[in-house]
């Protein structure tokens, strides 16, 4: 069942930096996140509510500064909304369970099976290792 709280629910649950990146859509600066050279075997799950978005197995380098994936977890896991904000044409990847934002989705990864980049926000995720 998909995760439903207030703003006020979602400030008590999340640190600072959490609420900014995942409910109002911020981004971390690059090269700053936790996870962006997390090279453990394990899922990576919703920093909001614990979904298993991505999975070890499709993380690459690209070196654009944030944790980067070449496909989701499951084809139910992301969620993509169509994004014109910042004067730029972009595709939001946001949690299917929650809403929370995670980050963009680009198809110039042209040395990864699927061509895509998922561009995620460390802020947004947490790390289960296997």
């Amino acid at each position: 069942m998909p995760v439903q709280l207030t703003e006020d629910e979602w400030k008590a649950k999340l640190t600072p930096e959490q609420y900014r990146v995942l409910r109002e859509k911020g981004t971390e600066a690059p090269g700053t996140g936790a996870l962006l050279n997390n090279h453990d075997t394990g899922d990576y799950t919703c920093g909001a509510c614990g979904a298993v978005v991505f999975t070890s197995e499709t993380k690459f380098e690209s070196g654009s500064g944030w944790p980067s994936f070449y496909n989701v977890a499951n084809t139910e896991a992301v969620k993509l909304i169509d994004d014109s904000t910042h004067g730029m044409q972009r595709i939001e990847a946001t949690c299917a369970n929650c809403g929370s934002h995670l980050g963009h989705v680009f198809n110039d990864a042209f040395d990864q099976p699927t061509g895509m980049r998922f561009c995620i926000n460390s802020a947004s995720l947490d790390f289960s290792k296997k």
